[in-house]
């Protein structure tokens, strides 16, 4: 069944290839950006998918988007897929306490004001899947990451939470958790740093945006209706619980 969803951080990298996916599912899809005009509306021209501005960091931001989305297309969500995230490294005893509450509103305080805005909709219509991505580095740990290793491992737990409270009225709510993946982002990471990680991946590569894509698209189907609040580990085996 065709469903309304909305993606954060939804123009490019894992984001992208959900929206591709979810339209290729047949929902309709909206895509969260924030930065970058130019290509998010040639990512808007190239795949139909329908794209909104605002910063998911910001309550008031997220309700007068969503309302906005609301009207625009005369529906309410069904599926959210908090994807937007961002990063500000260094060793803890130098992390600058700015880049540390950047992190966490965006990939984790970000998930809560977005699941907030859509929740009640989802509860009254008795129907919602949320999907928020978290990644190996809130498994693991990961040296020059408290902030973001902090902020992934904060949306297990809020996903655990929110599933609890949300399945008697037909909400699913899961976690895909990514390991090392091929986008923009890992792309900064040191050349002799990724080959040592690489290394360990028991698949002997980097995920793709598509790999991360398929697990999100299949917890958002109706086939998944019986599954909430778990985490979807797609790692290529780096990393095993």
């Amino acid at each position: 069944m065709a469903r309304l969803a909305l993606v954060t951080g939804g123009t490019t990298g894992i984001g992208a290839a959900t929206c591709k996916a979810l339209k290729a599912a047949g929902h309709t899809v909206i895509a969260n950006y924030f930065s970058d005009d130019a290509p998010a509306q040639k990512f808007a021209q190239e795949t139909g998918v329908k794209v909104y501005k605002w910063n998911v960091s910001d309550y008031k931001q997220c309700e007068e988007s969503i309302k906005k989305i609301e009207s625009d297309l005369g529906a309410t969500i069904d599926i959210l897929v908090n994807n937007a995230g961002i990063t500000r490294d260094s060793m803890m005893h130098k992390m600058p306490v700015e880049h540390w509450d950047a992190v966490i509103l965006t990939d984790l305080s970000a998930a809560f004001y977005m699941a907030r805005t859509v929740i009640t909709a989802m509860r009254a219509k008795n129907y919602g899947r949320i999907v928020s991505i978290s990644s190996i580095n809130a498994q693991m740990g990961q040296i020059g990451q408290t902030n973001y290793c902090a902020a992934k491992a904060g949306i297990i737990g809020f996903s655990k939470a929110l599933a609890r409270e949300s399945a008697p009225k037909g909400i699913t709510v899961n976690v895909v958790a990514p390991g090392y993946t091929n986008t923009e982002m890992v792309k900064t990471v040191p050349e002799e740093f990724m080959k040592s990680l690489i290394a360990q991946v028991t698949m002997g590569r980097l995920g793709e945006p598509s790999d991360i894509a398929n697990a999100i698209t299949f917890l958002a189907s109706d086939k998944a209706s019986y599954i909430t609040g778990e985490v979807i580990s797609v790692n290529g085996g780096h990393h095993m619980e």
